[in-house]
């Protein structure tokens, strides 16, 4: 774009289509070549042969990263029966083949199983993972040939549903759809459930539908982004999770000074997108008045001239809010403010 890329005048967030092929930092580097800025963060890696939402901040909204990640993640994939694989998906090595029992195409055996794997759980990563051990990749060890068992994870999944069965004469797979917390592994749900049915699997297809509050619908694919980049950001506030204060001008400037702010909670909104045109300004479509009590550590965003200028955070002990990350020249809020 003829600017330098340290200097481009962006600060904002936008949801990328990601298609297969490219690894979260070739979408990243693509983004930067697009703005011409050098700050490009993503908020979630997809593996390479995965498609779907991927929240990508750029030039100062790259701050923004550590407050839209550890969200819920909902995923399609289909989990493919009788091989396993080093890499625990189809792009990997193939490392074993079992007979496919009969009960891997019963629905009601499926179902079932579902039902059990519901809730809090400890999930081992697959070796082919980005999990640092000793300051190490594992991935990057295990294509040396040292395959490191990582240790369990918590996690937890709050959906799994059956979408359809695919059966041929040598393959049975399953269509899955889940809902999952973040540090996730759907390779390793698939690994899983081949063990579980007393064969082995591994993972066919992944797309990832929403990444909290980001669904895939509102993303755009790398090809739109590079011919309206200035029309192509997302509203950050939609993303947050987060309550929001709209500022008056003695508060904006509190923040622009990184002073602690008294908040009266019967000031703060809350989004949704099922309220829209709820609140008084279309400006804020899909947000409404939330009076709920401020709690200990809560954060929330700050809005002044249109742009989210700050997260606060709520310090319980002198029941005030203090800054907890700040952006000088705000994060745009994209030029269409609600695109569902």
């Amino acid at each position: 774009m003829g600017k330098r890329r340290e200097a481009s005048g962006y600060s904002l967030v936008i949801g990328v289509d990601k298609p297969a092929g490219m690894t979260s930092h070739d979408v990243v580097d693509r983004i930067r070549r697009i703005y011409g800025e050098r700050r490009v963060g993503h908020t979630g890696t997809l593996d390479p042969a995965a498609t779907g939402a991927l929240a990508v901040c750029v030039g100062p909204a790259t701050r923004l990263d550590r407050f839209l990640v550890g969200h819920r993640k909902e995923y399609e994939f289909t989990v493919v029966f009788g091989a396993a694989t080093d890499t625990d998906d189809a792009q990997g090595r193939v490392i074993e083949q079992l007979p496919v029992p009969v009960s891997v195409g019963n629905e009601a055996a499926v179902r079932a199983y579902f039902d059990s794997q519901l809730g809090t759980q400890h999930q081992r990563p697959p070796a082919y993972s980005a999990i640092k051990v000793n300051g190490k990749k594992s991935y990057a060890e295990a294509r040396r040939g040292n395959v490191i068992e990582l240790a369990l994870r918590p996690i937890e999944i709050y959906k799994l549903d059956l979408v359809g069965f695919e059966q041929t004469e040598d393959m049975v797979s399953w269509c899955v759809r889940a809902e999952v917390s973040a540090g996730t592994y759907v390779r390793s749900i698939a690994r899983d459930a081949g063990l579980a049915f007393g064969t082995c699997a591994h993972v066919g297809s992944l797309r990832r539908l929403r990444s909290g509050s980001l669904a895939v619908e509102d993303c755009l694919t790398l090809d739109e982004i590079e011919r309206n980049p200035h029309t192509s950001a997302l509203d950050p506030l939609t993303l947050l999770n987060r309550r929001i204060l709209f500022a008056g001008d003695g508060q904006a400037n509190d923040v622009a000074h990184g002073r602690p702010l008294v908040i009266d909670n019967r000031q703060l909104v809350a989004f949704d997108a099922h309220t829209i045109g709820a609140y008084n300004s279309s400006c804020t479509s899909g947000f409404f008045l939330d009076e709920t009590p401020v709690s200990a550590g809560e954060q929330i965003g700050i809005v002044a001239d249109n742009k989210l200028i700050a997260i606060y955070e709520y310090d319980a002990s002198c029941a005030v809010f203090k800054s907890a990350c700040g952006f000088a020249t705000g994060v745009n809020r994209g030029f269409d403010i609600y695109r569902r």
